[in-house]
């Protein structure tokens, strides 16, 4: 008989059931507290979570999700900023949500990316929100998708996610994102290495960052040579390079994910949101497996190990065989 697990209680709400619609409207007119108090209910995944949830289904579907990765040092913050000094430019209104670092004490984000993202300053239109990444691997907590939703349903027309920027193993932000944006830059050296194995093969638009550089231009076309490995995909998935300081090349960049996004939504707003509610299952059962194999311990581990060692047993049987104990 499969064990029942015991779900930890949800942190105390600090929004009321009975508030939820009054939330819900200031956040749609733009009332900047509501929003955050929603995001922040939202992050911590409180009691009053899943009314409000609920409360946000109807006004889900309308935000493009742009995607932002890429290694250490390629300017990521710096572009995002950029790119949202160019949508305010044309009257679009942006939600960002700024992945950044875990701190090892607090668990919190370290807010290194919101002070580089000057062009949120005073504006209405624009909600920067700082996300810790907590650990994850993938560079993505769940928490930012909860946040995706609720940047959508307050209204705004593009959100920006911004990923910690870990390297290869930064592609959850393929499963969140409509849009993903792998941003390079010259003089990283063995990033570039890497990167050919791991994010160029979620990329949508690839950028050269800091293109006033010496090296960009071999940077560039470095990248273009490992996009040969996608084959037919190859030609489809652009190559810019910007100068986020100087503002040249975001015109083009946000050209081009709005060219995307045109395509992207004539599939339709469900099979996007269902792709992230995919995505939050999956880390959820893999957050259920791990503390099942920390609260087992030896005793519930060390049979399965041996039979491994021994060879009858496989490593995905014995996996199979702990998830259905």
């Amino acid at each position: 008989m499969a064990k029942t697990t015991t779900e930890s209680p949800a942190p105390p709400a600090r929004i009321s059931d009975a508030d939820i619609p009054g939330y819900i409207a200031r956040m749609r007119s733009g009332e900047r507290r509501a929003i955050a108090a929603v995001i922040t209910e939202l992050e911590r995944l409180s009691a009053a979570a899943p009314g409000l949830l609920r409360a946000l289904q109807p006004h889900l579907g309308h935000a493009l999700v742009v995607g932002f990765t890429g290694p250490p040092g390629a300017g990521k913050s710096t572009l995002v900023n950029a790119v949202i000094a160019h949508l305010r430019e044309h009257g679009r209104t942006v939600g960002v949500i700024a992945v950044d670092p875990s701190s090892p004490i607090s668990g919190g984000a370290i807010l290194g990316d919101r002070i580089r993202m000057t062009s949120a300053l005073d504006d209405d239109s624009v909600f920067v929100r700082s996300l810790a990444s907590r650990g994850y691997l993938g560079g993505l907590s769940p928490a930012a998708v909860r946040i995706v939703d609720a940047l959508d349903g307050a209204g705004f027309d593009i959100v920006l996610l911004e990923t910690v920027g870990t390297g290869q193993n930064e592609i959850d932000v393929a499963e969140v994102a409509d849009i993903r944006v792998v941003i390079a830059a010259p003089g990283l050296g063995d990033d570039i290495q890497a990167m050919k194995s791991g994010l160029l093969e979620i990329a949508d638009i690839i950028v050269v960052n800091k293109a006033d550089r010496p090296g960009a231009e071999q940077t560039m076309q470095q990248l273009i040579g490992a996009l040969s490995i996608r084959a037919m995909q190859a030609a489809k998935v652009p190559v810019l390079k910007t100068s986020a300081i100087n503002g040249d090349g975001v015109p083009e960049l946000v050209g081009a994910f709005d060219a995307i996004g045109k395509r992207v939504a004539a599939k339709g707003a469900i099979d996007r949101r269902r792709r992230r509610a995919r995505y939050l299952i999956a880390r959820a059962a893999a957050d259920i497996v791990a503390a099942r194999i920390k609260s087992g311990g030896k005793d519930g581990l060390d049979p399965l190990a041996d039979a491994v060692l021994s060879g009858t047993m496989t490593p995905d049987n014995a996996a199979r065989r702990l998830l259905e104990s």
